[in-house]
């Protein structure tokens, strides 16, 4: 039985995590970034988790996923309602993990086929 992985075309998905980054689709990510379903991969919230402001999640909700996946760094926190206040009058889902825990989430929820964005803070935030 020949084996290969289940690639899905012109879906980022993450090769590799650590507590000093992310791998996506082979490229390596520090600090806060942004990983969509499909697009760009991008630099987020740079300032950490006491930097976060309901313009952050305003640039999630502009994505239109059917979920957002926040990870929180190297431990779970859970951010104030009132940011993430727009994802939900949209009918956005929001959920806070730790990093390793978002980006196996998102590996999961992504190879199902869902919209989904994965929002990582700095392991060290």
């Amino acid at each position: 039985m020949k084996l290969q992985p289940d690639r899905l075309d012109g879906v980022n998905g993450i090769n590799g995590y650590d507590a000093r980054g992310v791998v996506v689709n082979g490229q390596i990510w520090r600090g806060g970034v942004l990983i969509p379903w499909q697009g760009e991969v991008q630099t987020w919230a740079e300032g950490g988790f006491d930097a976060l402001a309901a313009g952050h999640f305003e640039q999630l909700a502009a994505l239109q996923p059917e979920l957002v996946i926040l990870g929180t760094g190297a431990r779970q926190r859970f951010v104030h309602p009132k940011l993430t206040r727009v994802l939900l009058e949209q009918g956005i889902g929001a959920e806070c993990m730790d990093n390793p825990a978002a980006c196996r989430t998102y590996n999961v929820l992504v190879g199902e086929g869902r919209k989904v964005i994965v929002a990582l803070l700095a392991a060290s935030a």
